[in-house]
């Protein structure tokens, strides 16, 4: 599922009008690709271990069904 071009511009608008000193990106894919960040930015990448409850699967899930 991807963005329209309204919602890209839109994402684009809030960003470059959030008073920050640096934006990360830590979404699947580089959003640099996709819009023109003004600000430093950077992508991280993590991995995520769940180790004990509730797990996002959990709290997912009565949202799902």
């Amino acid at each position: 599922m991807g963005y329209g071009n309204q919602q890209i511009k839109d994402l684009e608008n809030t960003i470059n009008a959030a008073d920050c000193d640096a934006v990360i990106i830590g979404t699947p894919i580089d959003l640099r690709r996709v819009l023109h960040i003004e600000k430093p930015s950077v992508r991280v990448m993590y991995d995520l271990k769940e180790t004990g409850r509730p797990t996002v699967a959990d709290v997912l899930t009565p949202f799902t069904n």
